[in-house]
This record gives structure tokens, sequence and C-alpha cells, in this order.
């Protein structure tokens, strides 16, 4: 069953994490059994505290949506081991006629070739003018002339080498073999039959025939096989016994991957002549086999959007994908669909208020762990509702959530908000924790927001959070970046700004000293930074 990835933006915080979690939960509950959690960034210490308390494990992680190998529906031909005979790739090859290369394995299904008709052709050709065989099992003798082993020599053999002749009846009493290392094909032939038993050639192939018991008492070092075809078959069919390890090319044999990327595909694929090329698991195991054909329309991921519905926040190859839905609760911006599709974005302050809606409408209970972990992320979204953001529903679906849980607000607020961040955690993931990119009226920029109770002990590292925002900026080329220290207590914002100082200091009326500016009663991004950028720049 072909997955459905339902995923949150880049660098996602809480409400992103858990909205793609309980919302692939819904749909599996009501029967769509497909859908698949996953998660674009790394976990922040405050998701990792709230995934841990109510027994849960953060979702997939995802690094791109590009189309891949794995999603095309590639041929899946027999895959043979390199001892099988000719005849049976030849079989192989009649019953499904699409085929038109059968990769060759080890022991261990590792690639050793790939074989086509045209080897196959070109060595049967070649075995006019040099009828030879060399070491070839005995069993794939056995096998493809349907044949019995009626004396042997007296050391057990296992392959048989020789010039293949086959003993025509006008020839008389010349035998037509000079050295031991002969495969001799011949019938009712008695005279002959005796003369090669004599000599001690290599093998004789009996067609159509038995082995007299005076002649049988006599072998000594000559392998006796007899074979229901006719000599001129016999001929034509011992060769099929060559192992195919022998005639697949091994040299310069183009591969693939399941992950590989189709794009990287198609260009390797252009500038070579080959017309089906092997596809590799992540084991080095040989699962199928693609040609040009297959690229010309793969399978796209599917994929539905929560908590945004902006390009450069969602997953990179999010162009190749179908987007079947999107729940969201910031404003709308840039992406594009192919076809209609469910678009459900509300003036909420949490994504998982929506998705929490959604359980009720369909009359889905969640599970208390599940109803206690979208509590959270609604607590934490809204910043215990103390966001602009924060609306009544917001509230009264925390409250029924953590009814279900049988948790406290209050209690869970503190524990989310007063987890201090710890000393020696690297600025660098802290400034990226939850980071989102913006494209505006021409104008690209970031801004990272970090929600905590102790913006003042922040503030000492605040050199290394310019020194890493001057860097991230020159960079990317953004004409400004912004640090957001959301105090949950002072219920304000003190924030950083590098680039565009008088753009931030016209747009929020205040004053910047040393690139820092204390913005009252500002804790949400999306409401109350973003919208005045907007306004500003048109």
């Amino acid at each position: 069953m072909e997955q459905i990835y339902v995923t949150g933006h880049r660098n996602p915080d809480t409400d992103s994490v858990v909205s793609a979690m309980a919302y692939a939960a819904l749909q599996n509950a009501l029967g769509e059994r497909q859908y698949v959690a996953a998660r674009l960034g790394h976990i922040s210490d405050e998701t990792r505290l709230i995934l841990d308390r109510f027994g849960f494990e953060p979702p997939l992680l995802i690094k791109s949506m590009r189309t891949q190998v794995l999603d095309l529906d590639y041929d899946v031909p027999p895959i043979l081991h390199e001892a099988v005979t000719v005849s049976r790739a030849w079989s192989a090859m009649e019953e499904d006629t699409q085929i038109s290369a059968i990769p060759v394995t080890d022991d261990e299904g590792h690639l050793r070739g790939m074989l086509t008709a045209g080897d196959i052709a070109g060595f049967d050709m070649k075995t006019i003018e040099a009828p030879d065989l060399r070491a070839v099992p005995l069993f794939n003798i056995l096998s493809v002339l349907e044949g019995q082993l009626l004396g042997e020599t007296e050391d057990v053999i296992n392959t048989i080498s020789g010039e293949v002749i086959l003993a025509l009846p006008q020839m008389g009493d010349l035998p037509p073999f000079r050295q031991r290392e002969t495969i001799l094909i011949c019938g009712n032939q008695p005279d002959m039959l005796r003369l090669a038993v004599e000599f001690g050639v290599a093998c004789v192939v009996l067609c159509q025939t038995e082995l007299p018991d005076d002649i049988r008492a006599q072998v000594k070092n000559t392998c006796v096989i007899s074979t229901p075809y006719d000599s001129l078959r016999a001929v034509r069919r011992i060769f099929q016994a060559i192992p195919v390890g022998r005639l697949a090319q091994h040299e310069e044999v183009l591969a693939f991957h399941l992950n590989d990327y189709i794009d990287d595909v198609r260009e390797e694929v252009l500038q070579s002549r080959y017309r089906s090329y092997p596809i590799l698991d992540h084991e080095e195991k040989v699962v199928g086999t693609l040609s040009r054909y297959h690229l010309i329309k793969p399978r796209r991921k599917r994929v539905v959007l929560v908590d945004h519905n902006e390009a450069a926040q969602s997953v990179p190859g999010l162009e190749q994908t179908d987007i079947l839905a999107i729940i969201d609760h910031h404003r709308l911006a840039d992406i594009q669909t192919k076809n209609p599709i469910y678009v459900r974005n509300e003036p909420v302050g949490s994504t998982c208020t929506i998705v929490s809606g959604m359980y009720q409408e369909r009359g889905m209970m969640p599970s208390p762990k599940l109803a206690g972990l979208m509590a959270a992320a609604i607590v934490s979204d809204t910043v215990m509702f103390k966001s602009p953001t924060s609306t009544a529903r917001d509230r009264k679906m925390a409250e029924r959530m953590a009814h279900i849980a049988n948790i406290s607000l209050d209690e869970l607020g503190r524990a989310i908000f007063s987890a201090s961040t710890p000393e020696d955690k690297p600025v660098e993931q802290m400034f990226f924790g939850d980071f989102k990119e913006f494209h505006i009226a021409g104008h690209d920029f970031g801004v990272s927001q970090i929600t905590c109770v102790d913006s003042d002990r922040q503030l000492t590292r605040k050199a290394a959070f310019i020194e890493l925002m001057e860097k991230t900026r020159e960079e990317r080329q953004y004409s400004m970046i912004l640090l957001m220290l959301t105090d949950v207590l002072m219920e304000g914002s003190k924030v950083l700004c590098v680039g565009g100082e008088d753009i931030f200091q016209q747009a929020f009326n205040t004053e910047l000293k040393d690139g820092e500016a204390f913005l009252p009663r500002v804790m949400s991004r999306k409401k109350q930074i973003i919208p005045m950028l907007s306004a500003l720049w048109g």
C-alpha cells in the first residue's frame, strides 16, 4: 500500500510535530491505514520532553520528497544465479518478451552482471567456429539434455571439458576424436562408442539409444550420458549448459539504488546506451530493473501538509509530490497544486486545535496519551494562551484534551516553559530549533523564535547569537534576520536584529540598541512580526 506522508514544516516546533502525528493517527483510525507521520528536522528539547512525558517516539525523519527509483513501477524480471544454465535464461526471456536483460547474481544476491538475448545469440554464433566447452558443471549438462548418467569415470567428476564432436554414421571406423578432452555426440553406433570408451574420451552423449552391457563393463575414464534428444538437438542444447555468469556483462554495468533520485538517474541514463539497468537495495542486492520508459511518468509521493503552506518552509522536492491536503493556521502563501485539494485553514493559535476538532467532528475519541500530547502542543503554540494568536477555541479544545488525559493545563504549561535550556547547548542548535524563512514582496528573510522564561540569561550569549546571525544572513543572502526571545513571564519578546535595522525600527516603532529591542506583548511570529513587515513592504 502506497504511503501518504503527513509532515509539518522545517525546523519543527511541538505543534508541527504533534499535529502531524495526530492527523495521521486519525486517518488511520478511520480506515486509511497508509498515513505516516513525518518530520523535517531535529526534535527540540521541548518537543522531546513532551513526547517522552506521554510515551511517544518522534515521527519518521524525512530529508527530501524528490521522486526516487523506489517510486517507479520498475520491472521485476527473474533474477538468476550465476550458475544457472543459459537454457533457463532463454526460457525466461521467451516467457516474457518485455524482458530486455536479466540480472545475474551471486549466492548473496549481489549483482554479478546483466545478461541479454544478444549475449546468448553472440555466444551461440561463436560455438560454430569454436565448438568447445570448458569446465561445465555435470549437473548443467544433465539438465539441458534431460539426460541420465549411465557410466562415469573411476574418479567422481563435477565438471566436463572438451571439444564437442558429432559422430556421423558415414565416418565408419575412423574415429573423429584425437584427444581425450572430447565430448562425443553419437546415436546407435556401437563401434564408434566402443572406440570412444577404449580411447577414454571425457564424455559420450548417447542420443535416443542405450549403452550396451559389454561396453558398459569397459567404461573407466568416460562419462556416459543418455538423452531423449536426437543428435542435432543434443549438439545445440549442450552449449546451453554454460552457466549464465560466464556470458553476462560484468564490466561497466550501470546500476541504480532504490533511494537514488530520478533527476539524477535520468541524466545518467541519457548518457548511456543500455536498454535495461539493475536496481539494488541498501544491501546491494538486486530487486529489479528499470528502462527508459519507466522514467517517463514516475509515481509521485503523496503528502499532507500540516502547520504550514509555504514552499520555503516545506520539504525539499515538494514540487515533485502530489499534495492531498493542507491543515494550517498561518497566512496563505505560495504553494500550488496540480489538482483541487482539501484545505482547512482556520484563525486559531495552534494547528492541533484544528486537528482536535476533526476528531470531534468524526466521532473519534483520542487515547488519553494522544489527547495529552495535543493539549501540550496547544499550550506550547499559544504560549499558555498568552499569544495574540490564541483564541477561546484554543483554550476550550486544550481543556477538553486535558480532561481526556486527566492532566492539569497549568501544571503542563509550567513543565513546558520552566524547562531551562542547558547551558552547554550549542547556539546554532538553539537558533535553528524553531527557525522559519520568508519571502515577501521581493524580500528574503528569516525569523528564529526561542520561547523561554529567562530571556536575560539567554542574552548572556548575545555575541554568539549575533555572530551566527551575521554568518547565516551572508550565506543565504537575506535582507534581514531576526531572533525572538519570547519570555512567557515578561509577556513580550526581546528581539535581536541583523540587517534591515531601519526597516525593523520603522515597522515596530522602536529603537534598536546594539541590535536589540524589547517588544512588549509581542508573542507571535506569524501574527505580530510577519504582518508588520508585510504591511511595510506592501
